[in-house]
């Protein structure tokens, strides 16, 4: 079944506010015999006259002014969507996808998300809980905009990985620990631990610390939480590895003692996104990378 044309309703909408179809002509920058043709295309679609023509005036009939009604929604709809549509290309909104660890989200993403916040408020960031691994392979399936990943990972194609920050990893030891200056797999290895859980990138980087100080320790309990695991060094369950995302000086803090590795240990993040971006996608993207300490 053909479909009414917005263009056709337009052109009676037209007609029906100047009541006259020259006038609709030249507002609509039509031919005199377009607009008379779009009429009539429209009357036999609906089957019934939709305007009359009395003493030089053009006054919609009783079924013209029920179309009409119909008509001033539609294009009032239509004309609401492409506004909004443009404003997503002009990047003055819309919603972008973004993957994260646990860790990202719960200490570097909301001084982003206040950041774009105040830049730009009509710009929705939908966050979700992923593996560096998950989120690479929803940002080439599609179904991500933007992910914040561990370093290093291969090259993906369709795909653009750039480092974004490096942070330290220390140790967080319960307060009442007698703890050196700095801590070494050796002195760590003989307390008990609380280690993230073996399926993310900082679990493999504290094994291969470990390692090259010749220890191999089994933790005492495995998490994905970072907030959690601190709970835990606090209650002074064990000791962990973690990033150190604060700038300021590591030292006591809510129950817990941080201090830094020998070696020292860096847990490196990089953004991920498509090679091609939406505007509000790259505003998120500006935020993330002046979050740079």
């Amino acid at each position: 079944m053909r479909e009414i044309s917005l263009d056709r309703l337009r052109t009676l909408v037209t007609i029906a506010d100047h009541r006259s179809f020259a006038e609709a002509a030249r507002v609509l920058h039509l031919a005199a015999p377009t607009v008379s043709l779009h009429i009539q295309e429209l009357e036999e679609r609906v089957g019934a006259p939709l305007l009359s023509r009395k003493r030089g005036h053009v006054q919609p009939t009783a079924i013209g002014e029920t179309l009409l009604a119909k008509a001033r929604h539609l294009l009032a709809d239509a004309g609401q969507a492409l506004d909004d549509v443009r404003r997503q290309v002009q990047g003055l909104e819309g919603r972008v996808r973004l993957g994260a660890s646990t860790g990202a989200i719960a200490h570097l993403l909301p001084r982003a998300l206040e950041v774009l916040g105040q830049q730009h408020p009509a710009i929705d960031v939908q966050v979700t809980v992923l593996t560096s691994q998950d989120t690479l392979a929803r940002l080439a399936q599609g179904s991500l905009d933007v992910g914040l990943v561990a370093l290093p990972q291969p090259a993906i194609a369709g795909l653009v990985i750039k480092p974004w920050r490096r942070d330290p990893v220390m140790a967080f030891m319960p307060v009442q620990w007698q703890c050196p200056a700095r801590v070494t797999p050796r002195w760590l290895a003989s307390k008990p631990l609380i280690l993230n859980d073996s399926t993310t990138r900082l679990s493999q980087l504290t094994a291969k610390w470990f390692a090259a100080g010749g220890q191999q320790p089994v933790a005492r309990i495995e998490l994905n939480y970072n907030d959690a695991i601190r709970r835990l060094v606090a209650s002074g369950y064990g000791a962990a590895l973690l990033p150190h995302e604060d700038s300021t000086i590591p030292g006591q803090d809510a129950g817990t003692t941080v201090r830094p590795l020998s070696p020292a240990l860096w847990r490196r993040l990089g953004i991920a996104h498509a090679k091609h971006v939406e505007r509000s996608t790259q505003h998120v993207l500006d935020v993330l990378r002046d979050l740079t300490c």
